[in-house]
């Protein structure tokens, strides 16, 4: 555990560039329709954690949960039934039918101004879809890039851990985000710290119903609520490897499956539907040059060099890995180094079930 001190200072590391920005009416009807169909028709999506992680510990490092002595987490812990796929990444829309929405200059705008730079690109773009759903997230990071270390070929994990310990700001990527969510729950919204985990958080309070937030989700620690009825957040049967898919007889039916089996099914406006557009933003054009020709990137070797002379500094005992990537010990020890811990406040009615009590 982090003293008083180390988590003062964690918390202070953990605020955006700015505070989120509310947007209003983000996507056209028919927009939303686009982006519905190619969820419904594309694919059979996976839970976020079946497609992030591989272990508890990679999980945990993106998350502000501690457990009680002598427990250890599964995987299991963690299910909840919210699935992902991407529309685009490494700056290339992959479905024609949302060209616009990706390539989308409002968007340009809204990340050029929250960072007051001078230059942006899209980068990517996902969506995360549920039926009703439990969130036993008490909080956490999106992952961060970094010249040389970047979320797309690096751990889920180390990303979070660098991001967390603050030691490589002069290497972070800046990033903005465009967050949309579709929802017709009355008691759905979105939970943020904006002025670190330390402090009181603000809310997006519900209906969440084409409004979203322009914000720096990397180094403000966030997470969405849960929503329907508490008896369906759980559907029997739930796996880790249970897929996400639309009914090919209806264009408005969703099915949750295991194999050939259907576990449950939703209609469309029972939905919880997140867009999350990310934009890659450059001060001026150095700031761009050097984001893009590598003179200036990190090597795996100076990020654990960099994090293991921090942790001898602050006299945290650990044996230095032979494999720093794949060190179930060490990456227990990085995470508890650079681990806020779960927030101190959290809005009335929007509290999360404590990860050990889910797996109870």
């Amino acid at each position: 555990m982090n003293s008083e001190h180390d988590r003062a200072s964690l918390s202070d590391i953990l605020r955006p560039a700015a505070p989120p920005r509310v947007v209003e009416n983000v996507y056209t009807d028919d927009q939303l329709r686009r982006l519905l169909d190619v969820v419904h028709s594309q694919g059979s999506w996976k839970l976020i954690i079946a497609q992030h992680f591989a272990n508890a510990e990679e999980l945990i490092a993106t998350m502000s949960g501690s457990f009680p002595d002598g427990f250890t987490p599964t995987l299991d812990m963690f299910l909840t039934p919210t699935f992902r796929g991407f529309y685009a990444n490494y700056s290339t829309a992959l479905f024609p039918e949302i060209h616009d929405c990706f390539y989308n200059q409002a968007f340009i705008e809204h990340a050029k101004s929250y960072w007051g730079a001078q230059y942006a690109k899209p980068q990517m773009m996902l969506f995360n879809v549920n039926g009703p759903c439990g969130n036993t997230d008490p909080g956490h990071l999106d992952s961060p890039s970094f010249r040389g270390v970047r979320f797309e070929d690096s751990p889920t994990w180390l990303c979070s851990v660098m991001g967390k310990s603050g030691l490589f700001r002069d290497y972070l990527i800046k990033m903005a985000q465009v967050i949309t969510w579709f929802s017709h729950d009355p008691d759905s919204g979105f939970t943020y710290w904006a002025d670190g985990p330390a402090k009181p958080p603000q809310r997006l309070v519900p209906p969440i119903y084409n409004r979203g937030v322009v914000v720096q989700n990397e180094m403000m620690m966030h997470r969405g609520e849960a929503n329907g009825p508490l008896d369906q957040q759980r559907p029997a049967g739930l796996a880790f490897d249970t897929i996400f898919t639309g009914d090919p007889a209806d264009r408005d039916n969703w099915q949750l499956m295991n194999g050939d089996q259907v576990i449950a099914q939703h209609r469309t406006d029972e939905l919880r539907f997140l867009v999350h557009w990310s934009g890659e933003v450059f001060e001026d054009f150095a700031e761009l040059k050097k984001n893009m020709d590598g003179t200036d990137d990190l090597t795996y070797d100076q990020v654990f060099e960099t994090l293991m002379k921090d942790m001898r500094a602050r006299g945290i005992a650990f044996e230095a890995p032979s494999d720093p990537l794949r060190d179930p010990a060490f990456i227990r020890t990085l995470i508890a180094a650079y681990d806020f811990g779960t927030p101190r406040f959290y809005p009335e009615g929007a509290l999360p079930t404590p990860l050990y009590a889910a797996a109870a």
